[in-house]
């Protein structure tokens, strides 16, 4: 650890991670290219939206292969490397598109740029959760809350520029600006000295259960990539994981034309609606993040899905379309606030020691969710001409996700209570 990394203020080091994080964002603002793509070239609708379910795969994908590279190389070269990735997917997206290459089209944008938000998402989390012992959550939520609100930049600047620029023009554009907007940020971090804690903490505090207002504890285990998947634990957040992000995805592919058809909604009144979604996804995202802080991580997944279970058993019935839209919120900021509790919850069950890779395999549940949910909406209504069914099937999988976590629940304090045993069973040294 050189010199100068040992004099980086965190709170930059939180900055740099959110610039990353605001870059890729960027991806939640694809819905904006879906005209321009289909008049410009003739490719359907359907042609126009694999490009971003391949995209959200690949993310999911490469976070799980590529966590050992952050590891192995650190948060400033996997930053910059995610720079490249996905600042340059996305300008020779721009070629495809100038070319009229969809097949270009998918291998730039949907496996090279999906690449580049994998290894840019996981990145600087693990560097966070280390700069930051007594806020992991909120320090986490913070960069994540960067990733869902990246489109409520990305979103007006790419249709102002699509006015007067034309559309491999945006790309090329766009893509240096994340380029070189995700290097800045990617050359300020670096992890901290070892045995670090904040200025003015004592390091004993980090072992007990209160300090300074928030839960501080030690981590349950310290565990390596490979040792964390063959845990019973791991596997029960996995799950909690797909089914929270599969219900919320679920909710954000339909929004629009849900919200017209059960409340009887304008187009118009629908889409500014959905506009304001972005809000509450970012808003869940550091509000839970922080939130869990105080409760703890699994209290706080558990009112996830207590929230949701009551929202989608409700929201079939209810024609008000402004208490339909108050659901709809609440909903996204558990979907939100569900990627901003991860690194600090993985870094609270299996410590810090490989945490990145770990949350890259983590977020494979990501990569299968993105594919579940938007197609088990897309079948029901196909077959039934209604959402209803499809809110209380997922309802019923939410309860499965609250029993996931009162099983981890049970499973934390088992392996609590045999370690205070193992302690109370060695002889004493003095």
């Amino acid at each position: 650890m050189s010199e100068a990394d040992t004099e980086k203020n965190r709170w930059l080091i939180a900055l740099s991670a959110v610039a990353i994080h605001l870059s890729i964002g960027s991806i939640y603002a694809y819905s904006v290219y879906q005209n321009p793509l289909q008049e410009l070239h003739g490719w359907s609708i359907s042609d126009v939206t694999f490009a971003f379910t391949v995209a959200i795969f690949v993310l999911g994908i490469s976070a799980a292969f590529l966590g050992k590279y952050v590891e192995k190389y650190g948060p400033r070269l996997s930053g910059l490397t995610a720079a490249v990735l996905f600042g340059g997917g996305t300008i020779l997206a721009g070629v495809a598109i100038q070319a009229g290459s969809y097949v270009g089209f998918l291998a730039t944008y949907g496996v090279l740029g999906g690449a580049g938000l994998g290894l840019g998402y996981i990145s600087p989390v693990s560097t966070l959760v280390e700069w930051f012992p007594d806020r992991r959550g909120m320090a986490t939520g913070m960069a994540v809350m960067g990733f869902g609100a990246g489109a409520l930049i990305t979103g007006p600047v790419a249709q102002e520029l699509m006015t007067s620029l034309s559309i491999p023009m945006n790309f090329y554009v766009l893509g240096t600006g994340y380029f070189l907007a995700m290097a800045l940020g990617a050359n300020y971090l670096a992890k901290p000295p070892a045995n670090w804690v904040p200025e003015g903490m004592d390091p004993d505090e980090l072992e007990n259960t209160n300090s300074k207002g928030v839960t501080v504890s030690s981590d349950l285990a310290q565990l390596t990539a490979n040792e964390a998947i063959k845990t019973k634990r791991f596997w029960l957040v996995w799950t909690a994981l797909f089914i929270n992000i599969s219900a919320g995805i679920m909710l954000l592919s339909v929004a629009s034309n849900m919200t017209q058809e059960i409340t009887g909604a304008s187009a118009a009144l629908a889409a500014s609606i959905v506009g304001v979604i972005g809000v509450f996804n970012g808003a869940g995202r550091i509000g839970w993040a922080s939130v869990s802080d105080y409760l703890g991580r699994t209290t706080t997944y558990a009112g996830f899905f207590a929230i949701q279970i009551v929202a989608f058993a409700l929201m079939p019935n209810i024609s008000n379309v402004w208490i339909f839209a108050a659901f709809m919120f609440a909903i996204v900021t558990c979907y939100g606030g569900g990627f901003a509790c991860l690194p600090a919850y993985l870094g609270d069950l299996f410590g810090t020691k490989e945490l990145g890779a770990i949350h890259g395999y983590s977020l494979t549940a990501w990569a299968l969710a993105g594919v579940a949910g938007p197609t088990l909406v897309s079948k029901i209504v196909e077959q039934t001409g209604s959402y209803s069914l499809s809110f209380y099937i997922v309802a019923a999988t939410l309860l499965v996700g609250l029993g996931c976590m009162a099983l981890l629940r049970f499973d934390i304090e088992s392996i609590k209570a045999e370690q205070t045993e193992g302690s109370a069973a060695q002889p004493s040294m003095d």
